[in-house]
């Protein structure tokens, strides 16, 4: 019997990073961008340092994107993150995994507090489709 997606997920969490296809919101082409992810139970989490890149607007307005995580691919609907409290959740995981990112991640909070940077940070929430 085929694992669910949820278990297939699971399999991949420990991999750096992950391929996301996602169609350009004026070309209507597919593109592909390599980012981190993170797992949480049977939750992804796509976290970006700047909300302004192309493939956070892309995903935006066509939210339905492909992951493929080593050699797992996905189907999935993602969702900005607007809860400050889930985005900071998503942020400490980022720090959990990304351990060695973590030092800059903290620098940033700082002059995002000190009103020296403004914070262009963000995260998704990708839902994944059965297969």
């Amino acid at each position: 019997m085929d694992a669910s997606p949820a278990d297939r997920l699971r399999r991949v969490a420990a991999n750096s990073t992950l391929t996301l296809t996602h169609i350009g919101r004026t070309s209507g082409k597919p593109y592909q961008v390599t980012i981190w992810f993170m797992v949480d139970g049977d939750r992804l989490f796509l976290p970006t340092a700047d909300v302004n890149r192309s493939w956070v607007r892309n995903v935006r307005k066509t939210p339905r994107v492909q992951l493929a995580i080593g050699e797992e691919k996905f189907e999935a609907d993602a969702q900005m993150i607007t809860d400050d409290r889930q985005r900071d959740h998503v942020f400490a995981l980022v720090g959990r995994k990304y351990w060695y990112a973590f030092p800059m991640i903290l620098l940033a909070r700082l002059l995002i507090a000190l009103g020296l940077r403004k914070d262009t940070s963000g995260a998704f929430e990708a839902t994944l489709r059965q297969s």
